[in-house]
């Protein structure tokens, strides 16, 4: 699963990497962001992308209560096109979700111990994600977002048995692409990102607890659990 990440960037290198003409939102340093919270999300539009938050945790549109979200953090690829709660998104509700980062916690002999795997250039990259509307019985529009998940690559395989998908940059555009529809080649995109091109570190047991988003949370630790 992916249930904790990072987006510790420029407001500028954000805009820059993934071609954005406006951020309608302060964006701030995120080093623990966790379900339920506000996390910044791309679609696409007339061939243009756009930045808005959705709330993290998938709230289908015919639910009957919101609390569901809290179940829907994550999709799994495999299943996209067969859950009730995803097929009808994945065809035309896709968006992407950017990070610098991501946590997993690895069984140790000592017990848990977080891991912090990111790109080994340091460089952003994004989260396949699906998102849906949800009107509350009072009229209120509630905006929310899954991220889909895949089986772990060599790096992560080490570490847990599930990893989010990451989209490779010269493939977003096509999983943006809200007017056609090629259920197989995009579901080709959702394997194992590149492992050779990513590394993990140990970091503090700081971040199990979402309260807690400092940089102290993305630091390496040189005696892990």
């Amino acid at each position: 699963m992916c249930g904790r990440y990072t987006l510790a960037t420029e407001p500028e290198d954000l805009m820059e990497r993934f071609q954005l003409k406006s951020l309608p939102f302060q964006l701030e340093a995120r080093y623990n962001i966790a379900p339920g919270q506000l996390i910044p999300a791309i679609i696409g539009e007339q061939g243009e992308r756009r930045i808005g938050q959705l709330r993290w945790g998938l709230v289908p549109y015919w639910a009957q209560d919101e609390k569901i979200g809290y179940k829907m953090i994550n999709a799994r690829a495999e299943t996209l096109t067969e859950k009730a709660a995803f097929k009808q998104l994945f065809v035309r509700k896709r968006c992407l979700i950017p990070a610098d980062g991501f946590y997993e916690w690895k069984q140790t002999e000592k017990g848990k111990q977080p891991m912090r795997i990111l790109m080994r250039d340091g460089q952003l990259f994004s989260f396949a994600g699906l998102f849906d509307t949800w009107t509350s019985p009072d009229g209120r529009k509630v905006h929310t977002c899954t991220i889909v998940t895949t089986k772990p690559n060599e790096l992560v395989k080490d570490i847990h048995d599930r990893m989010p998908v990451i989209i490779r940059q010269e493939d977003e555009d096509l999983w943006l692409d809200r007017d056609t529809f090629d259920a197989e080649r995009l579901q080709s995109l959702l394997v194992p990102y590149d492992a050779t091109r990513m590394k993990a570190y140990p970091v503090s047991p700081l971040v199990g607890n979402p309260r807690n988003d400092k940089p102290e949370c993305i630091e390496e630790i040189s005696s892990p659990a």
